[in-house]
């Protein structure tokens, strides 16, 4: 039994559920060997799971599986955090608090689809500027958002913790970089979003959030490692 309350054995299937959602949160890179037709500089990681697309299925299974896997790891993790007083830091409970709340919002987007693929359909483009499409788009917005959000929460607060309660080697010395990246990819992001939505061109959004997601995925693969390497959440 580590000094935090936690053994490798009870560590284990919380560093085997966040490994698989990273790895299940890559599957988008299929479309490299898919024939998806839509190109992956310009559009958005979701439209690969729209509605209307023959491959959208495929898509919206590897998420909701990345979300349920993320959502129990996280949640497996914060129960062991609070039943062992010692182990209950504020930076680590907010941390995998920020997992969770990413595993939900993913999963959540997988049932919540675009209908139609607005950055090469002016048709869709068109319809969502004047609010008619299906009410999904706006709650797939929101959903996105909030796993983004609890991501981006995980990212910066489990780093925090990894590096001022000398856990989680690997993540104490990769994480900053990590997460440097990853405010710099989601940056690029929102403005691309901000200018496309504006009618300005996409900016090469696509490329932005696949680099995004791309980074979330690394990172819960370094904390999928860290939890197993020293046996503790």
């Amino acid at each position: 039994m580590s000094p935090h309350g936690l053994s490798p054995r009870t560590a284990w299937p919380v560093a085997v559920l966040i490994g698989l959602a990273g790895a299940a949160y890559t599957a988008w890179v299929l479309e490299v060997v898919l024939s998806t037709g839509l190109n992956p500089i310009e559009t958005y990681v979701s439209e690969l799971a729209a509605q209307d697309q023959p491959l959208g299925g495929l898509f919206r299974a590897t998420d909701f599986t990345a979300g349920l896997l993320a959502f129990a790891g996280g949640l497996l993790a914060l129960s062991r955090l609070l039943k062992y007083a010692e182990s209950r830091r504020i930076w680590a409970v907010v941390g995998w608090a920020g997992v969770t709340l990413f595993g939900a919002a993913t999963a959540a987007d997988a049932w919540l689809p675009l209908s139609c693929t607005p950055t090469v359909d002016p048709e869709c483009a068109a319809l969502e500027t004047a609010g008619l499409v299906p009410a999904t788009h706006r709650a797939h917005a929101v959903s996105s958002s909030l796993a983004m959000t609890g991501a981006l929460v995980g990212l910066v607060a489990l780093t925090v913790a990894a590096r001022r309660y000398g856990w989680f080697a690997p993540l104490a010395h990769y994480g900053p970089a990590l997460v440097t990246l990853e405010l710099l990819a989601t940056a690029w992001t929102l403005t691309a979003i901000a200018l496309f939505t504006a009618g300005r061109g996409t900016w090469a959004l696509g490329a932005g959030q696949r680099l995004q997601v791309l980074l979330v995925a690394l990172w819960l693969g370094l904390l999928a490692y860290s939890v197993h390497k020293e046996g503790r959440t």
